[in-house]
């Protein structure tokens, strides 16, 4: 048996691991784009005409969709485990995200309110399908090998976001080299980011199985609120699985804040171009993938709470190393920080995922992995919003609002500290075998 099949679950053909891949793949090419590389900083300088505001509002809009998958990730979640829905759910999140990335073709100078509604709009369903996408996971890899089959997502994930910035990059260099300006190239590089999505995401619809069973006597909204009701008041039941919960809403804060205003710290704090933030944002995606892909063995092998605390430690060298980088001075520093950076982005998103796998019961892993995406954007809502205050207070200080991001990362390590993996999962079989009990009682 090859390594590969050892690592899937029984009856999971590695097309349909790939094809479960495939959705990191599409879906990447929002995030690197319209999120990281080249929307935001679009929206700062020209949309919103690089107003005092500008930055805020970009990370206003973010916290907005944010606080809406904060809602309703937990039912989403939970009504997808009850109806065996995961599949249909993803469909429509996916339609959705394309549908308004797309609407931002209509972004011109002034078309602020336009921008943040389709900003909103494209990244609530984006990180719903993220959440549901997730979800498929434990039924794909077996325990033992979480954190490998998660490190092949989030790998593939980074070199579509590579591809499809690839070609907006292309497109942008064509288009400045025949006399037209971002009004043109951006909007349209939105249409390009569209399009792959949903073309690279087809693969996951034609061949991924949903495998989990339905709950027949579950049918109201009102019983997945009640689930996720008796989750929360069940808590102490996955104290590791919470306290891991926490730790990840700060040092997902510090991820997302870089996320979120790369291109934006590039070009207000190093005096960046657009060729440089994107050719930045391309090889940082690189190391990313890389970080993925080889911290997948590193975590299955060291164990997930080594692997977490070894990405956390790169990262808040990589903030310092950032912070000590001045404009023309050390951009050699900045470069080597931010592909630290990259390498750490990669590994922290894949272990992250993985260990939730772990610690999730086999027979609510929608319900947490919804909690789990509520952490995420809660911690979205924090690190880009605190940063985008702060440069707003401080007038325009980015390099202080990064010492604040590589501040979440501190706490994060100390949480970690509290979580015990074997004693989580232990709570994890247990709840998953008292359910199975009571669906058969």
């Amino acid at each position: 048996m090859s390594g590969k099949n050892r690592a899937l679950a029984a009856g999971v053909r590695p097309r349909e691991v790939w094809a479960w891949a495939m959705y990191d793949f599409a879906n990447s090419g929002f995030t690197t784009v319209v999120i990281t590389a080249l929307f935001n900083a679009y929206f700062v300088a020209v949309v919103a005409g690089d107003a005092p505001w500008a930055t805020f509002a970009w990370t206003a809009a973010l916290s907005a969709s944010y606080a809406l998958i904060i809602v309703s990730a937990p039912l989403i979640g939970a009504i997808a485990d009850q109806h065996a829905a995961k599949k249909r759910l993803l469909a429509i999140s996916t339609l959705g995200c394309v549908s308004f990335t797309a609407l931002l073709w209509f972004a011109q100078p002034g078309a602020v309110a336009l921008a943040i509604v389709g900003v909103i709009a494209a990244n609530f369903f984006f990180g719903t399908g993220e959440n549901l996408i997730a979800a498929f996971l434990p039924e794909l890899a077996r325990p033992r090998a979480l954190g490998r089959v998660s490190g092949w997502g989030w790998s593939l994930g980074y070199l579509g976001g590579l591809f499809t910035l690839g070609i907006c990059l292309v497109y942008v260099t064509w288009s400045e080299a025949h006399g037209r300006g971002a009004t043109d190239y951006v909007p349209a590089s939105m249409l390009i980011t569209a399009a792959i999505f949903l073309l690279a995401s087809l693969p996951t619809f034609l061949l991924l199985k949903e495998r989990a069973q339905p709950n027949l006597a579950a049918r109201a909204i009102l019983d997945a609120w009640r689930e996720v009701w008796q989750t929360l008041q069940h808590v102490r039941r996955f104290a590791d699985l919470a306290r891991f919960l926490v730790c990840s809403l700060f040092y997902q804060a510090g991820i997302q804040a870089v996320i979120a205003l790369a291109a934006i710290y590039a070009t207000q704090a190093m005096g960046f171009g657009l060729k440089d933030t994107l050719l930045l944002i391309f090889v940082v995606n690189i190391t990313a993938a890389i970080g993925a892909f080889f911290l997948g063995y590193l975590q299955d092998r060291l164990g997930h709470r080594r692997t977490i605390a070894l990405t956390l430690s790169g990262w808040i060298v990589a903030i310092l190393l950032l912070w000590a980088a001045k404009p023309g001075e050390a951009t050699g520093l900045f470069w080597f920080a931010a592909n630290l950076a990259g390498l750490c982005l990669g590994a922290a998103q894949s272990a992250g995922r993985a260990l939730v796998g772990l610690l999730a019961p086999a027979t609510r892993r929608a319900e947490f992995f919804g909690f789990w995406g509520l952490s995420v954007k809660l911690s979205s809502i924090l690190g880009p919003l605190g940063y985008g205050l702060f440069t707003w207070v401080s007038g325009n200080d980015h390099r202080g609002a990064l010492l604040l991001t590589g501040g979440y990362f501190v706490l994060g390590l100390m949480l970690l500290a509290g979580v015990d993996v074997t004693r989580g999962r232990r709570a994890a079989l247990a709840a998953a075998a008292q359910d199975r009990a009571v669906q058969r009682g």
